[in-house]
Order: structure tokens, then sequence, then C-alpha cells
């Protein structure tokens, strides 16, 4: 029991809990700015719905609906979520250049490598 406690306990299930809580409630929202937009679209051409659209026979029109969906969707993401996401880390955390750390050894290799150039050929 006392593992079992300890797994729970650990911050990457309590971390991976809070995740999928609020990506729950961010995925309503995002599915409502979807419908939203979906609502002007068709105002603007016409009803975005295909689902009984069917050339030929075949159902793309579902698929059309699907896409047209999913267009808005990544758009709304990216747009709302990407973008001001990656300005604030770049504002707020700036990338810090990374030191060249150079080793003991690494620079013995180099000094043998140099001194063994600079040999005659026997």
């Amino acid at each position: 029991m006392k593992g079992f406690k300890d797994f729970l306990m650990q911050g990457n299930v309590v971390e991976l809990a809070v995740a999928v809580v609020i990506a729950g409630a961010f995925g309503k929202v995002v599915e409502s700015m979807v419908k939203i937009i979906m609502e002007l679209v068709g105002k603007a051409g016409g009803t975005p719905d295909f689902s009984n659209w069917k050339p030929g026979g075949l159902s793309l029109g579902e698929f059309l609906t699907y896409l047209v969906a999913f267009i808005i969707l990544a758009a709304v993401v990216y747009f709302f979520v990407v973008k001001p996401y990656t300005a604030a880390k770049d504002r707020y955390f700036p990338a810090k250049e990374e030191e060249a750390v150079i080793d003991e050894n690494t620079e013995l290799l180099k000094e043998i490598r140099d001194s063994l150039r600079a040999r005659p050929n026997l």
C-alpha cells in the first residue's frame, strides 16, 4: 500500500492529473470558439454544414465539415494559445546563451593532436 501511495503522490502523476482536467476544460472553450467561428462562416457564405453533400454517392460532405472545423480549431489554438505563449515566454524567459565549457580532457586531447601533427613523419 505504501508503494501505491508513493506512486500517487509523485509530482508527475499529480501534474498529469491537473493537465488532463485543465485540457478538458480548455477543450470546451476551444470547441465553443470553433462553433462561433463556424456560425460566422455560415452567416457569411451559407451554412458550413456539408454533411448531406454526397457527390457521386460518396459521403464527402461530413469529411469537409470536419476538415473545416479542424482548420478553424488549428487556427484558434495557434493564434490564441501558441503565439501568445511563445511571445510571453520570449519576453519573460529570454533564451540564455550556453557558455562553452571546455573539459580538461578535451584540452589534453587537443594538445596531443597538435603535437602529433607537429611531429615529422617517420
